[in-house]
């Protein structure tokens, strides 16, 4: 199941749950505006190379609509519409007042120089500046782009708008970016990480943790963890992976990555094949890499009790999706006959797949991977005022809108009978269809 056909399958079972009218819930999915780009570039040896750039703004009832840019080479419009949709439930979910959208360009960044990136990044700028906006939608960094991305994009959107370092997230804090940024998703996956293990009596100190992907979000919650007492025990990259049951040397992997441009090769532990790492015996795995890694064909052999999703879509519904009757904080639910036909289903016959059979509790990624946007929304807010904040009050409210963020995807949970994920979504689409109707949709 590709990741548009993934995500919206999960917003109709939320809608679903909600009993959405069916005119809104087909407004609620298609987007507010599909935009797609060329790019030519002269390249460093002269000769002209095209790329094609898109930018999907999905809705905007909340706010500006916001979403990251990703380059890489495989981009297309469904990954994009499913990431800029995704963006309008997550931006629910944190309660901030934003909409979604996701944008991206079709190339493998490794393959260019440093002037070629500014180039594409100064071209698919001008094509689109005039699309995006301070109050309109707000970019921000995401795969193979970067604080410097965002620089070359604010930089380019000036000379057609005036100095407006509000109009992209994720920025140096030399040009208006937030102290705290760089750490934020990792740390939002903490803090989420947090909250679902103090339900079940449990803290990090002491758990086992397996991360797939070393990336700036992996690394971070890697080194989060391991500095609140978690035993990272195995990480793989795009390079490898290594494993060590008494707990890696994180701060000694991140330099060896640093000077190695991965982690293959690193002697605290024995390496092993990436393919393997999902399934390593821990109590909680964070995939967060790719989105689908985690589907029916390897879900029978996580042994994982909890996944935390820091990656966007890494769970196919084929391997998650959970009968209503098997949420943890239903309460006076009758039993739910099951089937075999999810779509065809009465509300209360969701068909029960591998991992919920297994018991794995997923913490779904438009909540655990939110604390990236959430930081951005900060920064967004710090630029608007031109006031900066100190990095322990960007900490310290970002803890605050986890937190709040579980305990209100909880209580969706126990309202709708329902798994955390259908919990965040049914959250998510609430909000975006509350805010629709007040703003005025009719049937």
């Amino acid at each position: 199941m590709n990741a548009l056909a993934a995500t919206s399958r999960n917003f109709k079972q939320a809608a679903k749950l909600l009993g959405l009218d069916s005119k809104l819930e087909k407004s609620l999915l298609i987007p507010f505006r599909e935009i797609k780009v060329e790019c030519t570039i002269p390249k460093d040896d002269g000769t002209l190379a095209s790329y094609v750039g898109f930018r999907v703004q999905h809705d905007n009832a909340r706010g500006p609509m916001k979403g990251g840019i990703r380059y890489h080479h495989e981009v297309d419009p469904d990954e994009v519409n499913a990431l800029a949709q995704l963006m309008t439930w997550k931006t629910a979910v944190a309660n901030i007042p934003y909409g979604g959208a996701k944008g991206g360009i079709g190339c493998s960044p490794g393959d260019l120089s440093i002037s070629e990136l500014e180039r594409l990044t100064r071209v698919f700028t001008q094509k689109i500046h005039d699309l995006i906006g301070i109050h309109t939608d707000v970019p921000a960094p995401d795969m193979g782009t970067n604080s410097q991305t965002m620089a070359w994009i604010l930089d380019e959107y000036s000379k057609f708008h005036g100095y407006s370092p509000a109009v992209v997230t994720g920025k140096p804090v030399d040009l208006g970016g937030s102290l705290g940024r760089d750490a934020a998703t990792g740390r939002g996956v903490l803090f989420a990480t947090e909250a679902l293990l103090a339900e079940h009596g449990k803290g990090i100190a002491g758990q086992r943790f397996v991360i797939q992907g070393f990336g700036n979000v992996g690394s971070w919650a890697a080194q989060l963890i391991s500095e609140a007492g978690g035993k990272v025990i195995a990480i793989s990259d795009v390079t490898g992976a290594v494993k060590n049951s008494n707990g890696l040397d994180i701060a000694k992997l991140m330099k060896h990555s640093s000077e190695n441009r991965g982690i293959k090769g690193f002697d605290g532990g024995d390496a092993i094949d990436p393919r393997s790492l999902l399934t390593e015996e821990c109590d909680v795995l964070i995939p967060a890499a790719l989105g689908g890694v985690i589907n029916k064909d390897n879900a029978n052999e996580i042994k994982a009790k909890y996944i935390i999703e820091a990656a966007n879509h890494p769970t196919d519904p084929e391997a998650d999706e959970a009968s209503t009757s098997d949420s943890i904080w239903q309460t006076n639910t009758p039993t739910a006959t099951k089937c075999t036909i999810c779509l065809k289903c009465s509300l209360s016959e969701f068909l029960l797949q591998i991992l919920s059979k297994k018991g794995v509790l997923i913490l779904p990624d438009i909540l655990a991977n939110s604390g990236g946007v959430t930081v951005s929304y900060f920064e967004w807010v710090q630029n608007i005022q031109g006031f900066m904040w100190d990095e322990e009050k960007v900490n310290n409210e970002l803890k605050t809108y986890m937190t709040r963020g579980f305990r209100d995807v909880k209580e969706m949970c126990r309202s709708h009978h329902c798994d955390l994920r259908m919990g965040a979504f049914t959250l998510g689409v609430n909000r975006v269809a509350r805010a629709t109707v007040l703003r005025g949709w009719e049937a």
